[in-house]
């Protein structure tokens, strides 16, 4: 690891009285930044004394020294570098600009951006010019529909990640403003609200044929996720690779890249007008669309950059706190780790994210060795673990003989249990024993 200052870095050897400056220039610029504690400016880990303190210090520095509310925008992160511990804060660039440095307001003595590896003063224009521009449709500032909510889902969850919940949890979480009100992100994450979340599921490679539609909406946010992860990790079915040499088991999607892309389209949604994310299956892929397109001044180097902005900060901050976020910004690297970034399409209201299945790398060779089974019976095979919802009538068609042959050799596969029918006729599928 070696570190230099740039417009994204900052080194520091010791939590200083500049701190806050460096952290409100991030929140001000386009990118956000990193910021290391116990690095020397030539980038060489020195250690921090009393971390765990240092640790706190820091949050309780970013979370009550800068206004507008920093909730969900920062992260502070205990590494190791050459076996020397350090610490490093994530700043996400903010969607209320301008930020400030509170006891001394909007102003040119309290406003920083970034400039290069520098902090500079903002100048008043510019003040007034990100003011105007301030996002006037945040989930915090609208109010709740519905005033009558109940979060005991919320509070099994918090209370699972080993939070203790006091009188003062829904005010922690800001989810009621000055006037005493709940606003949306509370009608988001309580136990009841109208917000449908689906699972559609297609026949074939278009959205003629509808098959499943499934709702896990109308509760905690939280609760729809893990129930839209949980639905998925059942479709994300294990193909089987059997060689001379080993046996492979292989997802049709990478496991740690559909978690993600699943919790940022949730987090990251538009649910202004009470959209939520869709998430539709086909024969040869899964497609993802959250509402919304980039963020302001984002373009879409930055987001595939895995550059941080989170659009609803408040809902970032509760999917962080009970683990479904670990870390900010490290999502669609994660998702790139896999893929290429055209899995990504950019709409001026919408993002898309499409998972082409993995081939099941089954062939013929594969059911050599099963005895009393002939060369179309191993076909049929073959094209049913790739294609499990195929009709007779294509499967036929596929291998150039009558339906009737088809059905024969099927009846036999399944006598001898090695194929069975989940479902009916008409919906069903094929699935291998």
């Amino acid at each position: 690891m070696k570190l230099i200052e740039s417009n994204i870095n900052e080194l520091k050897l010791v939590l200083n009285e500049k701190f806050e400056k460096v952290v409100v220039s991030f929140l001000n610029s386009k990118d956000g930044g990193n910021i290391y504690l116990g690095i020397n400016d030539k980038g060489q880990p020195i250690g921090i004394q009393e971390i765990d303190r240092i640790q706190l210090e820091v949050k309780d520095r970013i979370k009550n020294n800068i206004s507008p509310s920093t909730l969900g925008l920062f992260d502070v992160i205990v590494e190791e570098v050459d076996e020397i511990e350090i610490l490093h804060i994530v700043i996400a660039s903010g969607t209320e600009k301008p930020y400030y440095i509170k006891k001394r307001g909007m102003s040119p003595e309290g406003c920083f951006t970034r400039v290069g590896s520098s902090v500079e003063p903002m100048s008043s224009e510019m003040i007034i010019d990100l003011f105007s521009k301030r996002t006037k449709n945040s989930l915090k500032s609208i109010v709740s529909p519905i005033q009558n909510l109940t979060f005991s889902q919320l509070k099994i969850y918090y209370e699972e990640a080993g939070y203790e919940i006091g009188n003062n949890f829904l005010n922690q979480l800001e989810l009621m403003n000055d006037d005493g009100k709940f606003n949306y992100v509370a009608y988001l994450l309580s136990d009841n609200n109208s917000i449908s979340v689906q699972i559609a599921k297609y026949q074939g490679l278009d959205s003629y044929n509808l098959i499943e539609n499934e709702e896990y909406g109308h509760c905690c946010l939280i609760k729809a996720t893990k129930n839209v992860l949980n639905r998925l990790e059942l479709e994300n079915r294990t193909f089987t690779q059997i060689t001379s040499i080993e046996r492979k088991e292989i997802k049709k999607i990478d496991p740690i890249a559909l978690r993600e892309a699943v919790i940022n389209a949730m987090v990251h949604n538009d649910y202004s007008h009470e959209y939520a994310a869709k998430f539709e299956l086909y024969e040869d892929r899964l497609e993802i669309s959250s509402i919304g397109g980039l963020p302001e001044r984002f373009t879409k180097e930055d987001f595939l950059g895995g550059f941080s902005a989170p659009k609803n900060k408040e809902l970032m901050r509760v999917f962080k706190d009970i683990g479904l976020v670990e870390q900010l910004g490290t999502g669609i690297r994660r998702i790139l780790k896999t893929y290429t970034p055209d899995i990504y399409e950019f709409y001026p209201n919408f993002i898309r994210v499409t998972f082409r299945y993995k081939e099941n790398l089954l062939s013929v060779n594969t059911f050599s060795e099963i005895r009393d089974v002939n060369e179309i019976q191993k076909n049929i095979l073959v094209i049913i673990s790739k294609e499990p919802s195929i009709t007779q009538e294509v499967m036929a068609s596929k291998l150039n003989v009558s339906k009737r042959t088809i059905i024969r050799h099927m009846n036999i596969l399944e006598s001898l249990q090695l194929i069975k029918r989940i479902g009916d006729n008409r919906t069903g599928r094929w699935e291998i024993l």
